[in-house]
């Protein structure tokens, strides 16, 4: 008898070992796969932050670039506005826009102008203008005119 209780002891060990295990294993590969993936996160993480440190420092150079191309710009601008305020205005008389024989001929017809216009305000003073009839010509009259193109 004590080697059978021996050997039911014996199975009934087997049997809460092997039930043990299965729970317990259970539990490890869980344990096992949630440490993956923190470690896959973290590496993920790592991975993020090398690209954020990336992109400000590019970010950084971009922006170091755009200052100094400002400041050049800046500095050209100040050098433009020292030479125009640098340059003394031009004399009309110094140098003119057009040569003195254009400004003869531009003196003349300007004078020339003037005189015609003076002449014919005096000529439309006193005359009708030229395509006045001085007679109706029954356009606006409410009488039936003859229609001659039939079509």
């Amino acid at each position: 008898m004590d080697i059978v209780l021996a050997i039911f002891l014996l199975l009934v060990g087997a049997a809460i070992g092997f039930v043990a295990s299965r729970f317990l294993s259970a539990s490890v590969q869980d344990n096992q796969k949630l440490s993956e993936r923190v470690s896959n996160s973290e590496a993920a993480l790592a991975q993020y932050k090398l690209d954020v440190a990336e992109h400000l420092d590019d970010s950084t150079i971009l922006l170091d670039k755009m200052n100094s191309t400002c400041q050049t710009a800046m500095l050209q601008m100040e050098k433009s506005t020292q030479l125009l305020k640098q340059a003394t205005p031009l004399d009309v008389d110094g140098m003119p826009f057009f040569s003195k024989e254009t400004q003869e001929q531009l003196a003349q017809t300007v004078s020339l102008r003037h005189s015609r216009a003076e002449r014919k305000n005096e000529a439309t003073s006193t005359e009708p203008p030229l395509d006045y009839s001085g007679q109706a010509s029954g356009l606006f009259a409410d009488k039936k005119q003859s229609v001659t193109n039939v079509g």
